[in-house]
């Protein structure tokens, strides 16, 4: 699949991202979700980040599918999400005709 980066202006907390495209004439609408978890979230202490971020992802809203997991710092790892019913769509497209 090919990509395209858009830069998204810093924030704190949950961003909203609203997209749409058209691609050889078909008009799509997406969905994003950027949210910056920090390490001092993690309920359970644990020196395994990727448990942290299993442990947060588990009981997050099941509307969004996790997308991509951005580059962790010290304080946090931003996450972005997508709408489950958009990543259906984003998969269909990517089915041979």
């Amino acid at each position: 699949m090919a990509h395209i980066a858009i830069p998204i202006p810093p924030g704190n907390g949950k961003q909203e991202v609203e997209i749409e495209v058209t691609i050889n004439g078909q008009k799509q609408e997406l969905h994003y979700r950027v949210e910056l978890f920090y390490w001092e979230d993690c309920e359970i202490p644990t020196v395994d980040r990727a448990e942290c971020i299993s442990h947060l992802l588990k009981s997050y809203d099941q509307e969004w599918s996790l997308y991509f997991i951005g580059s962790p710092t010290d304080e946090f790892v931003p996450i972005t999400f997508v709408k489950s019913d958009d990543l259906k769509k984003q998969r269909a497209l990517l089915q041979p005709v």
